[in-house]
């Protein structure tokens, strides 16, 4: 038996608000709010937090990878990055899937409803991470004055990056502050990782995976040095990086088409097209998050609870081992946090190919369970796609006028194409880490799918401006 929303509306109604554009926004003045989100996120991420002094790794400083996915930089206002944002859309759509929450996201009240909830949680979300990263050790022991200076600091900037998203998510911006974070995040990465000038490093060579290539074809070094440089960047791992984002691009293209007739033309023959990734990346960031919060509860707990790894149980979610003084705990094997972090390249696979396989299994079965959720709670469900094709005016060539026939036939697609893409999108993810791929094989499928919806936000938009007769049926006011 589910519960309402409805007793979350007085609490609601104090929540910070972006409101809506009371006129048209036009595109040009679209990309100046956009590229003004995107100056004073990437500003925001190179602002130190006050009071603490980031020298020496921090605790969860092993999962680098997660501060990719999550839009994160050490040390700075940005320390959180969206990770409250995520975190929160991960628990409202288990509670909705799992009909804990009673919500019809097609009611506008009860949108709004979920929608402000959803914003409370993530505010509780941020006080909660940023209390966990204090707490547990993430800035070594502070004076409890420096700890609350530093925990307001992360709360103040968690809101402001919640009402940036708001922003551009509400029609002032280009699809939404989270994806642009993302892209900005991954970016930002795989540039530094392939042309870093930094060095020379204990190789010889300069970070950057292209840099240390040409100063290996200068030298006359042996070429097959530069494509394994554990724990630097590689060109085995550029060179997977750019095919795994050309074969993730040629995917997104690829399209399912199911034939509909339109009952009030004389049954002229459509075809709507279905994603052969349906789901897209979805699955991806919402098993990101959940990984992401395990990963933070262990190492919350070993730090203040088990730091001599003698509890058997805690052992069971985090057992760290620190090799050097000051240096960032590393997960053992045995531990659940050592099983959801990615193999990171070739030479890790073959140390422990158990934790490759492993790994490779939990998020396939994760992205998988989250894509069958998502599709129910996104209302892209057989039935929800029936109704809304019904509404246009669709369906089925020689057969009556229904809901349930046009389900029955998205029922052959839809089912099969969700859990489909759900594995592949985890296979992908886990075989471009195995190869090393820079920026992360989950950040590679994120940046990918975030392209192409920027590509077919700008095509609409200038689709609606060239003929403005088509915007009601674009979607546009």
């Amino acid at each position: 038996m589910g519960f309402s929303l409805n007793a979350f509306e007085p609490v609601i109604r104090f929540l910070p608000e972006i409101p809506r554009p009371a006129r048209k926004v036009e595109l040009r003045e679209r990309f100046f709010w956009t590229g003004l989100v995107l100056a004073i996120y990437l500003v925001m991420a190179q602002i130190p937090l006050f009071g603490i002094s980031v020298v020496a790794p921090g605790i969860f400083e092993q999962y680098e990878f997660l501060r990719v996915i999550f839009a994160s930089r050490r040390g700075t206002l940005m320390e959180l990055g969206i990770g409250p944002i995520v975190t929160a859309g991960l628990i409202m759509q288990i509670l909705v899937g799992s009909r804990i929450l009673q919500v019809d996201l097609s009611n506008p009240r009860e949108r709004a409803l979920f929608t402000g909830v959803q914003k409370l949680l993530a505010i509780i979300m941020t006080v909660l991470e940023a209390s966990a990263f204090i707490f547990g050790g993430q800035y070594g022991l502070l004076d409890l004055g420096v700890a609350l200076l530093v925990l307001a600091q992360l709360i103040v900037s968690g809101i402001i990056v919640l009402l940036l998203d708001e922003l551009v998510q509400k029609g002032w911006g280009l699809g939404s502050g989270v994806s642009l974070f993302i892209l900005a995040g991954v970016a930002q990465r795989i540039v530094w990782l392939s042309f870093s000038p930094v060095g020379p490093l204990p190789d010889g060579k300069s970070l950057g995976a292209v840099i240390a290539f040409g100063q290996a074809l200068l030298a006359g070094d042996n070429i097959l040095s530069v494509f394994v440089r554990t724990p630097y960047p590689d060109m085995t791992g550029f060179i997977a990086m750019i095919g795994v984002f050309l074969f993730v691009v040629y995917l997104e293209g690829m399209r399912i088409e199911v034939p509909v007739a339109y009952a009030k033309y004389g049954g002229f023959r459509a075809k709507v097209p279905l994603k052969f990734l349906y789901v897209s990346n979805i699955p991806i960031i919402l098993a990101s998050a959940l990984f992401a919060n395990i990963m933070l509860l262990g190492t919350f707990l070993w730090n203040n609870f088990n730091r001599d790894n003698s509890n058997f149980l805690l052992n069971l979610i985090a057992k760290y081992n620190v090799t050097a003084p000051g240096a960032a705990p590393r997960p053992l094997p045995g531990s659940l946090v050592y099983y959801l972090s990615p193999p990171r390249g070739p030479v890790s696979v073959m140390a422990d190919p158990v934790h490759a396989v492993l790994y490779t299994i939990i998020l396939v079965s994760v992205s998988t369970l989250f894509a069958i959720v998502w599709v129910e709670v996104a209302g892209m469900s057989a039935r929800s796609q029936a109704e809304q094709l019904i509404k246009a005016g669709l369906q089925v060539p020689g057969f009556r006028r229904s809901p349930k026939v046009i389900e029955q036939l998205l029922n052959r697609y839809i089912p099969p194409l969700t859990v489909l893409s759900g594995i592949i999108v985890a296979l992908l993810a886990a075989f471009a880490d195995m190869l090393g791929a820079l920026g992360g094989g989950i950040g590679i499928l994120l940046s990918v799918g975030i392209i192409y919806q920027y590509y077919q936000i700008l095509a609409k938009e200038k689709l609606a401006e060239m003929y403005p007769a088509l915007g009601k049926l674009l979607g546009q006011e």
